[in-house]
C-alpha cells in the first residue's frame, strides 16, 4: 500500500489524481490533502479520502476547514509552509507535486529532500530551480516522474534505453485556440477567447499560457532538466489532434512515440503506479477515429515566447525564475482586463532583458530573483 500526498488536490490537476486514486484504492492511501483556500472542496475530499492531514495556505479557509472536520481524525495545518509542514509530518512515499506557479518550489524540493517519489505537474519547480531539484533526487534516491503528459511521453519512452541513446525529443502542441490567428489580431484576443481550449479542460493560468504558447517556452527548459538535452536538441511541433504526447528520436534514427486520449488521468496514473502500470476502467484509446495524425512547425512571429523558451534554456541561472514570474504577472493582468494579450510575451522579454543573471544560484538568490522579476513585470506593464 503506497502512502499518497496530494499537493493542489482542489486545482484540475488535483482532480484527476483523486479521479486516479479512486480506481487504485486497493493500492494506494491519501495521506495528505494540500490546497491554498477552497476550504468546500478540501472539506468533500477528506470525506472522501480521509487522509491524517489537510493543508491550507490560506488561515481563514484553514478554520473553516476546522470547524467542519471538528470530532474527526483528520489534522488541520494553516499557512504559506502548510504543504511543506505536511510533508514533514506524513513523510509519503508519493508526492503529488499539483500547486502551480513558483508557490509549489518549496514543497516539490522538501518531497525530494525526503526521497519521496515526485510526481510532478508543476514545471514550474524546474523552470526556476532544475538544478537544485535534480541534484537533491540524486542525493536522496527520489525519483521524479514528469505528470506534464509531453513529459510523461518522454519519460515513458526512454524507459530502458541505452545511456546517450536519446539524441532529439519532439515536445508536441496542440497549438491552442489561435494557431491561424493572423500575428497582428493577437492583441485583440479576449479573455474569453483565450480560455477556450480546442482539446484540453485546465485551469485558468495553464490554459492562457496554451494560448500564448508560453507553456511549450516551459516546458523547453523543463526537458532540458529532466533529459540532459541542449535546447537545440528539443524541438516543438504544433500537432492539433493531441493524440501523440511528444516524440523521442535515437542516436539509431528511431522515433518513438506516445499516444493516448488527451486526459491528464493517462500520465497520472503511470507516475502513481511507476514503475508498474495500473489498468484503467476508463474507455481506451480508438485509433480508428484518428486515421489522420498531422504535424507542422509553429510559427514564432504569432508565439514569440517559443524563441523565449530556447533562450533561456541556453542561459539557465536566474533566466528560468524571471521568465516564470514576469509571465505570471503579465496572465494575471491580462485575465483583470488590466494588460493586452500580447503583452504576455513582451513583458517576458522586457524582463529577461533586464536581468543581471547568476549562473548558479542558490535557493535564497532564485526567491531573490523571483520577486526581483515580479517586480520589474509589474513597472513594465504599468508604463505600457
Amino acid at each position: 500500500m503506497r502512502t499518497v500526498a496530494v499537493l493542489g488536490s482542489t486545482g484540475s490537476v488535483g482532480a484527476s489524481t483523486l479521479e486516479v486514486l479512486r480506481e487504485l484504492k486497493g493500492t494506494h492511501r491519501v495521506t495528505a490533502l494540500v490546497a491554498h483556500r477552497n476550504a468546500a472542496r478540501i472539506v468533500e475530499q477528506a470525506r472522501e479520502f480521509r487522509p491524517d492531514l489537510i493543508g491550507l495556505t490560506d488561515f481563514d479557509a484553514a478554520r473553516i476547514a476546522g470547524r467542519e472536520l471538528a470530532g474527526e481524525p483528520i489534522g488541520v495545518i494553516a499557512g504559506p509552509d502548510a504543504a511543506c509542514e505536511v510533508l514533514a509530518e506524513t513523510r509519503p512515499q508519493v508526492t503529488v507535486a499539483a500547486i502551480m506557479g513558483a508557490a509549489g518550489l518549496p514543497s516539490a524540493l522538501e518531497a525530494v529532500r525526503q526521497g519521496s517519489l515526485l510526481a510532478l505537474a508543476n514545471k514550474e519547480a524546474l523552470v526556476m530551480a532544475g538544478n537544485q531539484l535534480t541534484q537533491r533526487a540524486r542525493a536522496s534516491g527520489s525519483t521524479i516522474v514528469p505528470v506534464d503528459s509531453e513529459h510523461s511521453a518522454i519519460f515513458q519512452a526512454v524507459q530502458g534505453q541505452p545511456p546517450n541513446s536519446l539524441r532529439k525529443i519532439y515536445l508536441t502542441a496542440s497549438g491552442g485556440p489561435f494557431v491561424d490567428l493572423p500575428a497582428g489580431d493577437f492583441a485583440a484576443v479576449t479573455k474569453e477567447q483565450a480560455l477556450c481550449h480546442p482539446t484540453w479542460e485546465m485551469g485558468r493560468k495553464i490554459t492562457i499560457d496554451s494560448a500564448t504558447m508560453m507553456n511549450k517556452a516551459l516546458e523547453i527548459i523543463e526537458a532540458h532538466w529532466l533529459f540532459g538535452l541542449a535546447p537545440e536538441s528539443i524541438q516543438v511541433l504544433v500537432h492539433r489532434q493531441s493524440i501523440v504526447h511528444s516524440m523521442a528520436e535515437f542516436v539509431d534514427g528511431s522515433i518513438l512515440a506516445q499516444m493516448g486520449i488527451p486526459s491528464m488521468t493517462v500520465p497520472v496514473r503511470y507516475a502513481l503506479a511507476h514503475p508498474d502500470r495500473a489498468m484503467t476502467s476508463s474507455s481506451y484509446f480508438d485509433l480508428e477515429r484518428f486515421s489522420r495524425l498531422s504535424f507542422e512547425a509553429p510559427d514564432t512571429a504569432r508565439f514569440p515566447a517559443l524563441e523565449l523558451g530556447h533562450r533561456v534554456a541556453r542561459e539557465l541561472g536566474l533566466a528560468g525564475t524571471a521568465m516564470n514570474a514576469a509571465n505570471e504577472v503579465a496572465v494575471t493582468h491580462f485575465l483583470a482586463g488590466r494588460a493586452p494579450f500580447d503583452a504576455i510575451p513582451a513583458t517576458v522579454r522586457a524582463v529577461l532583458d533586464r536581468l543581471n543573471n547568476i549562473d548558479d544560484p542558490t535557493l535564497e538568490q532564485i526567491l531573490a530573483g523571483d520577486a526581483w522579476a515580479r517586480e520589474e513585470a509589474e513597472r513594465c506593464l504599468s508604463s505600457s
